[in-house]
Order: structure tokens, then sequence, then C-alpha cells
């Protein structure tokens, strides 16, 4: 396009040849960012489990904020996400929190995430406006229930039905129809509650059960522990990967990478690309 603009002075030409170098450098990028998704699993959905750690209820509503900002990342990347299972926390947030996000390259993407993520504010909960500090750990899984067997036997299995609980009102589901799955040789323990049919929440915590019997399985046979057995340190200090820092400046640093940003707000609407990117090519 250019070429064929030549000398010439036509705006709209330039304008539109402009936005579409934009678009193929976007492009690249894109391309780029894909090589560095090397691994087995890396073009696999991805289940994401957000634990509070430290901090009582502060650390609750961090889990959900935290819960928060990686929906925003899965919409604005079109993946399909949900809420498949969940404890709610005493007075705000959550204790624990499980969400599935289906798309190509999302388990590639998010295990960058995998750790313990810190949050240093004045808490909305304190009437004396006081600074805390608040934990919370994010652990991922890829979800690759057809592309795995994993056989599990009926009788290592205990199923336990019900109620969801809810926000109240016509929100609450008046029937037994949330599941849990017990795996007895493993003590693996899952539930999922989103759906509205018995049958549709138990088959959906059966895929979160397969992926964490595939991951327990992948453990044994690693000689040198990976990203997720190291998250699995106290969620407390120490061991945290980033820090989110709203007072008394704002600042978010990943602390493997040193990877910064300093519009914090942006960050928890999900706009967290950069930090995934230095995290991967750094690895």
């Amino acid at each position: 396009m250019l070429d064929l603009i030549g000398d010439s002075d036509d705006a709209d030409l330039l304008k539109e040849a402009s936005e579409k170098l934009e678009g193929l450098e976007k492009t690249a990028e894109d391309i780029e960012f894909r090589q560095m998704l090397s691994g087995p699993n890396d073009n696999a959905g991805a289940i994401l489990q957000i634990n509070a750690g430290a901090g009582g209820t502060e650390a609750c509503d961090w889990a959900e904020m935290l819960l928060r900002m990686y929906r925003r990342w899965a919409d604005a990347h079109g993946f399909k996400n949900e809420v498949v299972d969940f404890t709610e926390g005493d007075g705000a947030g959550f204790r624990s929190a499980v969400i599935t996000v289906a798309g190509e390259y999302a388990y590639g993407y998010l295990k960058a995430e995998i750790g313990v993520h810190r949050l240093v504010r004045i808490s909305p909960f304190d009437a004396n406006k006081r600074r805390h500090t608040s934990f919370a750990s994010v652990f991922i899984l890829p979800d690759i229930e057809d592309e795995i067997e994993i056989k599990i036997d009926e009788a290592d299995l205990r199923i336990d039905t019900f109620r969801s609980s809810g926000a109240g009102g016509q929100k609450v589901n008046k029937t037994d129809s949330a599941v849990r799955l017990t795996h007895f040789p493993s003590g693996i323990v899952v539930a999922c509650q989103n759906e509205r049919s018995q049958h549709q929440n138990k088959v959906t915590a059966m895929r979160v059960l397969k992926a964490k019997l595939y991951e327990l399985e992948m453990d044994k046979k690693r000689k040198e522990r990976d990203a997720v057995e190291a998250a699995k340190s106290d969620i407390a200090w120490g061991s945290q990967i980033r820090s989110y820092v709203f007072q008394p400046y704002q600042m978010v640093k990943d602390h493997r990478t040193g990877f910064e940003a300093g519009n914090i707000q942006s960050v928890m609407d999900g706009e967290i690309d950069g930090f995934i990117r230095a995290f991967l090519l750094k690895k």
C-alpha cells in the first residue's frame, strides 16, 4: 500500500496503511508468543484454582479480586470461563474457587500464574484504615480429559450430593444437584455446583478429577519438581511470585522476572499479558 501511495498525500490511504501495519505487528507478536508455548499440554484449556491464604477476611476478598482479574483476562482473549466450585469466605470473598477456562493455549498462558500472589493495601474492613498484607495461591491444571486415559475404578470413588450454595432468593438451588467426588487412593476431593443438573455437575467434577490425577501421575515421573509442585509452599510471607501494592504507592511487580506495571487498575481488569510474556521469555 505504501508503494502504491508513492509521493501522494492521500491521508485516507496513509491511515489505512498505518492501521494494517499495526495489525501485522500484532500478528507477528502473537506468532512469536505462540512459539514459546511448546509444552506437551500448552495448547489445552485450563482449570484454575484460587485459595485464600494468610489474612482472614482480607485474604478471602483478595481471592475474589484475583478471580475477577482472571475472568476479565479470559473474556478479553475470547476464552469461555465459568466458576464450577467455590467456598465462600467469612464476611467477604471466597475461601477457594475453581474455574474452567476453555480455549486454545489457555493452559500455556496461565501456567505463568502458578504461585502465591501478595496484596498490600489499606483494608476496607479495618475501621482504623491500616495497611494490610494478604495472600492467595493460584494453581493451574491442563484441562486434557479428551487427550488422556485415566481409568477410575467406581469402587475407589465416593459420590456425595448436596445443595448448591448461592446468593439467595431465586438463585438458590432447591435440589441436591451439587456433586462432590472423593477419590480414596489419592485422597483427592473435587466438587462442582455450577450446573443446574446433578448429571452435568458430575461430568464436570469428573473432568477436574481426571486432570488432577493426571498431574499427580506426572509428578511421580518427574525427578525435578515443576512449577506446580513449587507453588505448594505456604501461602504467606517469602513465597510470593508477585506483589500488588495499592498503598502507599501503586505498583505490580513479578519477583521472578522483575517485570513491573504502574497502572494497577488495568492489571486488576485483566491486563496481565506483559507478566505472562516476561515469564515465558525467561523460561
